[in-house]
């Protein structure tokens, strides 16, 4: 290719001819303009990118085909390269196979099957990442000890990694950015988004990651494909290279128990009970106590409450003993203004309607199983008390949620990497499975470490 300085000051290029090639150098270009001055470039900088061989004097550039690399009156700005692994046709994933069965099994990379490569490997919008952290979440013990979905399927939506591929169209992101994703992002546009209740868009209802198989997050795998509507609408969150992974990977469920506190309004003057202190029921506790209420804990594990502990909860109770009548003593006999029940025991809530006081408020947060539940009409009719749900995230709140989940880390006050008690490694994702399934006083949150 010739490049010519034409009248009008610009350059041109033509195509070179074979023999117009100098002293066998390999074919490439040749400028053909006069002396390039300084003064010309000014503060103009010159891309890395662009350059493959250059000779530039600090007077003036020579325009005889390049060859050197000596740089001085210019400034080259590049982005700094992130080392990736190169992207396998298979990965190691813990699949689920049918009720209570899970193996740890040798799967194809989410990338399209058409035998694309590069950015045509993703659909048009997706990225490709490479996960770092997944937590164990309650709902996915659910699916797997219940058959709610169909097999195969690979779970895992508490979910931290890097960007190892972008497809086209995609804006905002590249490859080796830090990133959480989650796996439900709703609509925007139905009845139920309009009323805030996005949890019931469905839209919101699709899962939009996946590590192959129908879509059911996939965290529990080497890579997983994020989809176009979650990378375009807020659902793929950058992570500061200051915030570890793990920290990262509680966002989502940060979010859950952000949205069902703040559903709650709560006030300084009032009192909360938080029923269980699992990971669940710390983050729930902790996130009242900032807003200034009196926040009492419940748990039947001392191990659990000193967890709780290194949060500010230091009001705690042996669950074993009368919590109803220790709420009315910490609130002048009045009872709870809230209860919080972070555990998914259905014979809990009668226990919760008679801990709060006429008028408040109880708060089922894992009661995700459809069944029945005793307990007393007339505590709603005559005593005015509300019995409410939340569940899963709320969109409106990533942003907020993820500036908490950075800054609590940064300042200390909100480290979440303090509720893991166990790191497992892919090939024991059945072990870390059963672990959480089986909670023991000195477990808390579980996650699965598939690079590690």
């Amino acid at each position: 290719m010739l490049v010519k300085h034409g009248e009008s000051g610009k350059i041109s290029m033509e195509t070179a001819r074979p023999g117009e090639l100098e002293n066998g150098r390999e074919q490439g270009t040749r400028i053909r303009t006069g002396p390039i001055h300084t003064a010309a470039i000014g503060a103009e900088r010159i891309a890395a990118g662009s350059i493959s061989a250059a000779k530039i004097a600090a007077e003036k550039i020579n325009c005889d085909p390049i060859s050197a690399a000596t740089i001085g009156a210019a400034k080259i700005s590049a982005k700094p390269i992130v080392a990736l692994p190169t992207i396998p046709a298979t990965m190691r994933a813990a699949v689920y196979r049918g009720v209570n069965d899970v193996r740890v099994e040798t799967v194809p990379v989410p990338l399209n099957s058409n035998g694309a490569s590069g950015a045509g490997a993703l659909g048009r919008g997706e990225v490709l990442v490479r996960i770092d952290t997944c937590g164990i979440c309650g709902t996915d013990l659910k699916k797997i000890h219940t058959g709610s979905h169909s097999a195969p399927r690979i779970f895992g939506h508490e979910m931290a990694g890097t960007i190892a591929m972008v497809g086209d169209g995609v804006a905002g992101f590249e490859t080796g950015d830090r990133v959480m994703a989650y796996h439900h992002i709703p609509c925007g546009k139905c009845y139920y988004c309009r009323k805030g209740t996005f949890a019931q868009c469905e839209t919101y209802k699709k899962v939009g990651c996946t590590a192959g198989f129908a879509p059911a997050g996939g965290g529990f795998a080497e890579y997983i494909r994020v989809m176009d509507w979650i990378v375009a609408t807020g659902g793929l969150v950058k992570i500061p290279d200051d915030i570890p992974f793990e920290q990262a990977s509680f966002i989502e469920p940060v979010n859950t128990c952000f949205k069902a506190v703040r559903l709650l309004d709560l006030e300084p003057d009032e009192t909360v009970l938080v029923m269980g202190q699992g990971p669940i029921g710390i983050l729930l506790a902790a996130l009242a106590r900032r807003t200034g209420a009196t926040v009492l804990t419940s748990d039947l594990y001392a191990e659990r409450h000193a967890i709780a502990a290194k949060f500010g909860l230091d009001r705690q109770l042996d669950a074993r003993g009368d919590v109803v009548a220790a709420a009315k003593a910490a609130s002048e006999g009045r009872g709870a203004d809230v209860v919080l029940v972070a555990v998914g025991a259905d014979a809990l809530i009668a226990t919760a309607m008679q801990a709060i006081r006429p008028g408040g408020r109880v708060m089922l947060f894992a009661s995700t199983q459809h069944g029945e539940a005793p307990f007393d009409p007339a505590a709603v009719c005559m005593d005015e008390k509300t019995l409410m749900g939340s569940y899963s995230s709320s969109v409106a709140m990533n942003d907020e949620v993820a500036e908490l989940v950075f800054g609590g880390y940064r300042d200390g006050s909100f480290d979440l990497t303090q509720l893991i008690s166990h790191r497992f490694g892919l090939e024991q994702a059945v072990a870390a499975i059963d672990l959480a399934s089986h909670p023991q006083a000195d477990s808390m949150k579980i996650v699965i470490k598939p690079q590690g």
